[in-house]
């Protein structure tokens, strides 16, 4: 299969050879400039508004001040963040992820992998306008500061809006002063982080307010080799109803699903169709620590399949757990004949180092399962989890545990956790599942539908500055949110697109707009995410960008007051150190992890 990078060189090739040949034949008009696959549209329209927009004077200088404030600190935070960056990929390579990976800074559907081609026509207008009130700051200064512009328009690659821009003359603009060169330069920053400011507003407010998850259990994914997979669900549905009984999260999936039969019938909905799915549960396993339970390997094509505990057959997670209620060690059989014994209980990957376990004696290091506490039976690790959140710190316990195979006992003084409150038995890496295997008799993969609304402001409490800024700092890394560490998420959020949209309705004043609302927020998403990335690269302090003529305007402002004639020779000595300095920066951030790691 043709790669969607291959397709995109392919179609800026195209462009390139039927462009030039209208551009030489003069078939295009003489505002339409044509440079191998950059196509600029100029024009000397906009000056007149531009003029009577700079009427109040005092006023967008003040607002220029302002953003020189704000461009000042971003480029010092950028400076340091890039630098150490690179440091750290210079000193300890990181891993090659998707997050490294270089088409992944270009802002391109579908060639960068967090960006969706669904998502596209929201991406390259929220690009458009920010491309526009950045340029249109940089000309609005201009004539504030009564510098005059040759020239402005929008570059485009191939049929992209990538770059707006405003030409001011060169010799006029090198006459103003340099506080007038300064604000000009960065107005375009400033305006693109007001944009930014009134669509997280606007989102996080009444958009995000008429928006609320459906009932049911939304399917995100469906996991290969599983039951529902076999019976036809797919990404995009909601499951409604179970055995008849209304099904309005997981909690009441799992609830109905522990007393029904192997066969069970499912109501599903997508796009507002319903339809009855018959389902024949089986125990596939998902998930398995290596040689927790030795001959259980989940590498392979297709995932194991549990057929019997003990000799007893068992098809759903509930029968699973129950075989394994009164038996501590138990023999598994799964569908192609294999068999292991294993301790069964919460899995650890080892022993913490000066914690009670280790007080008792237990081997720092090693890995152990935890099968009872005080007598009571431990199947999985939240079972543990949930035990010892109902312990008090300090409390006595005997504790039932398998390490290297062999059942020992310690008696346990408890440590407090501090998260919790409750118990703390001094283990690290407690997996999830039945001694480090994850089972499912479904195989669905619930989308978090309540997790991203909640992140987006949606049943907000209130609001505040801090608020208001985490959520919009949460907001730049929701369409990478399961490559980054602590979020805790699975999937990516590239706005209300493609099934997504199924898992939402829409409510209250807004309703009136249906399915337009997540049109709207969908262009406020991205129109405020672009902006914030294109006001933070441009305050990069290196040239051509505007963080650079930033720092020369400023060198030039703190050198002029030293003694000496040296002032430019100066200026252009740490304006060139500190653009190089940031372009070796960038280089070494950016492929660094692919040429070192």
């Amino acid at each position: 299969m043709v790669r969607a990078l291959t397709w995109v060189l392919i179609g800026v090739v195209c462009y390139m050879l039927v462009a030039t040949a209208l551009s030489s034949r003069r078939v295009l008009p003489e505002y339409v400039n044509v440079s191998g696959p950059i196509t600029t549209l100029r024009t000397q329209r906009g000056k007149a508004f531009l003029d009577w927009l700079a009427g109040p004077r005092r006023f967008w200088r003040a607002w220029g001040n302002f953003g020189v404030g704000i461009a000042l600190v971003v480029m010092a935070g950028s400076f340091l963040l890039i630098m150490t960056a690179a440091y750290s990929v210079f000193t300890n390579p990181p891993e090659a992820t998707a997050i490294n990976q270089p088409r992944n800074v270009l802002v391109i559907p579908g060639v960068n992998d967090f960006l969706p081609l669904s998502a596209a026509p929201e991406i390259v207008f929220g690009l458009l306008i920010g491309l526009v009130v950045h340029e249109g700051g940089h000309g609005l200064l201009c004539r504030v500061e009564d510098i005059e512009i040759d020239s402005m328009g929008l570059a485009f690659l191939t049929l992209i809006p990538i770059g707006a821009f405003v030409e001011p003359d060169e010799q006029n603009r090198e006459k103003a002063d340099r506080g007038g060169q300064t604000r000009m330069f960065a107005a375009g920053v400033t305006n693109n982080f007001a944009v930014s400011l009134l669509a997280f507003l606007l989102l996080f407010g009444p958009v995000v307010g008429a928006i609320t998850p459906v009932a049911g259990v939304t399917v995100g994914n469906t996991l290969p080799g599983t039951p529902v997979t076999q019976a036809g669900i797919e990404r995009g549905d909601v499951i409604t109803a179970a055995g008849g009984q209304p099904i309005a999260n997981e909690s009441d999936l799992d609830a109905t699903l522990a007393d029904a039969d192997r066969q069970v019938t499912l109501t599903v909905r997508n796009d507002g169709e319903q339809r009855q799915v018959e389902v024949t549960r089986s125990l596939v396993v998902t998930g398995a620590v290596p040689g927790a339970v030795p001959g259980i390997d989940v590498s392979g094509r297709d995932p194991p399949e549990i057929v019997a505990v003990n000799g007893t057959e068992v098809h759903t997670q509930s029968g699973f757990e129950r075989a394994l209620r009164d038996r501590t060690v138990a023999t598994i059989r799964t569908a192609n004949g294999t068999t292991a014994t294993a301790p069964m209980g919460a899995y650890s990957a080892q022993v913490a180092e000066d914690g009670p376990l280790a007080d008792a004696s237990a081997p720092i290091g090693s890995s152990i399962i935890i099968t009872r506490i005080d007598g009571e039976r431990i199947v999985d690790g939240a079972g543990l989890r949930e035990t010892l959140a109902n312990r008090d710190p300090g409390e006595r316990v005997s504790i039932e545990a398998y390490v290297d195979g062999e059942r020992q006992s310690y008696d346990v003084e408890l440590g407090r956790n501090q998260r919790t409150g409750g118990g703390l038995v001094g283990v690290a890496g407690v997996q999830p599942g039945i001694s480090g295997l994850t089972v499912t008799d479904l195989g669905i993969d619930p989308y978090p539908t309540e997790q991203f609304l909640g992140l987006l402001g949606g049943g907000a409490d209130g609001f505040s500055i801090g608020s208001f800024l985490s959520r919009a700092g949460t907001v730049l890394f929701l369409p990478l949110a399961n490559a980054v560490p602590g979020l805790g998420l699975s999937y990516n959020f590239a706005g209300f697109v493609g099934p997504v949209t199924n898992f939402y309705t829409i409510q209250g004043p807004l309703s009136i707009l249906g399915g337009g609302v997540f049109t709207l927020a969908n262009v406020l998403f991205w129109a405020g995410w672009i902006n914030v990335q294109l006001a933070f690269f441009n305050c990069i302090p290196t040239f051509p960008l505007d963080g650079g003529h930033i720092l020369r305007t400023s060198t030039e402002a703190i050198v002029s007051r030293l003694p000496g004639s040296f002032s430019h020779d100066l200026t252009s000595a740490v304006t060139t150190a500190v653009s190089l300095t940031m372009l070796a920066g960038l280089v070494l951030m950016i492929f660094g992890p692919q040429l070192l790691g």
